[in-house]
């Protein structure tokens, strides 16, 4: 078995990486699929999240694994966890270059979620441009999206030069999301059939038929 690997990936801060790190990988091992978690981000937000995980669902009905390492043992770890894993889900680090380049360079397909605003996409550019030297694809997520959200996928096409995927599903900005994390749990496990969880669903659908 080799595992699909996704790195969540953006270098601006507040964009929701974590967030949507654990709501996708809940989502596949929803499906049946045997997935697992590598934080290499040094704030350290899925891990808090796991831990309140364990508190609430006890050891044995996680459903994923969960890894947290540093620096260059990333590399090693993710290949380690692709061997017994469908999915690996990776979170990098904002601003630390190396932990980046290493979880980008490891990816099926780069994630990276933007607010829907220009500057927020602008922003993304540094993201972008590590993915392009490491020849990873990459595919930005509008997500926190309110309603009437001026900036829609199809405005997205390049940036800083760079032709880029936008995913098709949007991110709808939902009070669900963040609740739920307080909990070590996700919308689809908290609200199963709310909006929030039928857009994570959609989403993780579309990003692992790509990658």
């Amino acid at each position: 078995m080799t595992g699909k690997v996704f790195t969540i990936a953006q270098q601006k801060g507040g964009a929701g990486k974590s967030t949507l790190a654990a709501h996708l990988a809940v989502a596949w091992a929803r499906t049946g699929k045997s997935v697992a978690i590598i934080d290499i981000d040094p704030q350290a937000s899925l891990e808090h999240w796991f831990e309140a995980r364990i508190d609430r669902l006890g050891e044995d009905d996680l459903g994923i694994t969960f890894v947290s390492s540093t620096g260059w043992r990333s590399t090693r770890e993710v290949a380690n966890l692709t061997r017994g894993h469908d999915v690996v889900v990776v979170d990098s680090p904002p601003h630390a270059e190396t932990e980046s380049r290493i979880a980008v360079r490891a990816a099926n397909m780069v994630v990276i979620p933007a607010q829907p605003s220009p500057l927020d996409v602008w922003a993304t550019l540094p993201t972008v441009e590590l993915a392009h030297r490491e020849k990873s694809p990459a595919t930005i997520v509008l997500n926190r999206v309110p309603p009437r959200a001026n900036l829609t996928a199809q405005m997205v096409t390049k940036i800083g030069g760079y032709p880029i995927k936008v995913a098709r599903n949007l991110i709808g900005n939902r009070v669900a999301f963040a609740e739920s994390m307080a909990s070590g749990r996700t919308a689809m496990e908290t609200r199963p059939s709310s909006v929030a969880a039928k857009e994570i669903r959609a989403l993780a659908r579309e990003l692992f038929r790509k990658a």
